[in-house]
């Protein structure tokens, strides 16, 4: 898996137009739709930086953040610290793999983060365990990037980012993309150069790796998991997905 360990801090930055609190208004929205009531217990899984975590935390919800990377759970740590939210409780997990202490209410994935699952067989895997820790009638609440997205947007496109980083220091992050139709891989290959005390800037390279996945391959896969299908979203207002939709919400329950 993927660790985003070299822009850990400067993801925030990079993300800075994400409106947390209004997909945590849609997630609380699927928890008042499709749940007699709402859960106790979530768990944001991939929580990278803890934005999500946090402002579910926020709202009432007993937390767990669990994320591959610890560069990124350092930086939730210190992010829930500043706020003195002590009980939540961070994970160091796989999504492929990961084990809690007991079943929860709901599970939250956001970003993007399951189009990182990209070889054969890790949807299905990170489905099982998404499946094995939620309750009776629990939902799952993730969103991929879409076809369109990868095509459109991605491609073979590159961006520049200016911005200072989570401790004030200037940096600049390089993304150049590579997306391949036959294998549905898009490759992103970045720089970051953070400035130093001495004014001198140190390098860091990365490569992420995402995949494409159709409609019918996430149904399936959410099928065969043991999962029923609520829906596809195209916004967070419940709206069906348009062609140029750069991202679908989804929404599952877990049969059991």
């Amino acid at each position: 898996m993927p660790a985003y360990d070299s822009i850990a801090s400067v993801y925030d930055n990079i993300n800075s137009e994400i409106d947390y609190s209004a997909w945590a208004d849609f997630i609380e929205n699927c928890f008042n739709r499709f749940l007699p009531q709402k859960p106790e217990l979530v768990l944001d899984l991939a929580c990278g930086t803890g934005s999500m975590t946090l402002e579910l935390a926020s709202r009432g919800y007993d937390m767990i953040g669990a994320d591959y990377s610890e560069d990124m759970l350092a930086e939730a740590y210190e992010k829930a610290y500043d706020k003195e939210m002590s009980g939540i409780l961070f994970l160091k997990q796989d999504m492929r793999a990961f084990e809690l202490y007991g079943t929860v209410g709901a599970i939250c994935c956001c970003l993007d983060s399951m189009n990182y699952l990209t070889a054969d067989g890790d949807l299905e895997k990170c489905l099982g365990c998404v499946h094995n820790y939620l309750d009776p009638d629990g939902l799952f609440i993730f969103d991929v990037n879409t076809p369109h997205k990868f095509k459109n947007i991605y491609g073979n496109n590159h961006y520049i980012f200016e911005d200072n980083d989570s401790y004030g220091n200037v940096a600049f992050c390089g993304w150049q993309n590579e997306y391949d139709e036959e294998t549905k891989l898009c490759n992103f290959y970045l720089s970051v150069f953070t400035e130093g005390e001495n004014g001198k800037y140190t390098r860091v390279d990365e490569v992420q790796t995402e995949r494409c996945y159709s409609k019918d391959e996430l149904t399936a896969a959410l099928m065969q998991s043991g999962f029923e299908l609520i829906g596809f979203f195209g916004d967070w207002e419940f709206n069906a997905p348009k062609d140029s939709c750069e991202r679908w919400y989804i929404v599952a329950r877990a049969k059991k």
